[in-house]
């Protein structure tokens, strides 16, 4: 399984020549859905999807309802691509075996109303990889690698180090960390390196690099 860090929480996964990508939001390169045989949306919100970014590519697309919806609003040549999927399905994605696991977007703040979001739990060649998307809901089962948010309005770095102890897969990739500067970044490195126990580790990657 080759996995590729893209823009804030996209990231391309490669499989016997099957490409998967993940949340290709505004933040991300166009170039990330080069050649990909499907895509996985967890939420809604623009820094996970980009309508425009869908339509330069014919790959179909699984996702929550909130996002067929809205891709039916404003892409509805993209929304006819779009298998629906609800927490607890399971199904097979470009040769890759996906869990859709989570149901709720993380707390910005109480006043607000909940959106809708949804992880996916990967497997393929005896490894597992997991995207909770803007949650953190921990897989059902152990995984190989964490895809692990590290910055966002909706979480301070003591609740991203509690959730990788938590999930303690063997390597934690960041993602969604567009909003950090390289400054605040690196700071959350430090702290994962510190507080992380024995056989996790934390790994960071710019855009377009390989994990």
């Amino acid at each position: 399984m080759r996995i590729t860090k893209f823009g804030h929480a996209c990231v391309r996964v490669e499989q016997d020549g099957r490409v998967l990508v993940l949340d290709p939001g505004v933040f991300t390169d166009v170039a990330a859905l080069d050649g990909a045989h499907a895509v996985l949306i967890t939420h809604e919100h623009a820094d996970h999807v980009h309508p425009d970014h869908l339509r330069g590519s014919d790959a179909p697309i699984w996702t929550i309802a909130a996002v067929e919806r809205r891709l039916h609003e404003e892409a509805p040549e993209v929304a006819e691509r779009v298998t629906v999927v609800r927490p607890g399905d399971r199904l097979e994605v470009a040769g890759v075996d996906v869990e859709v696991v989570g149901e709720k977007h993380a707390v910005i703040h109480p006043d607000y109303d909940r959106f809708d979001n949804s992880g996916f739990l990967l497997e393929a060649g005896g490894r597992g990889l997991y995207h909770p998307g803007d949650a953190l809901t921990p897989p059902p089962r152990a995984v190989d690698v964490l895809l692990a948010p590290v910055s966002a309005p909706w979480l301070k770095v003591s609740e991203a180090i509690d959730f990788v102890r938590e999930v303690a897969a063997p390597t934690s990739l960041a993602i969604h960390d567009r909003v950090y500067s390289d400054v605040g970044l690196d700071m959350v490195a430090t702290h994962m390196a510190n507080l992380l126990p024995e056989g996790v580790t934390f790994e960071r990657r710019e855009p377009g690099q390989d994990l």
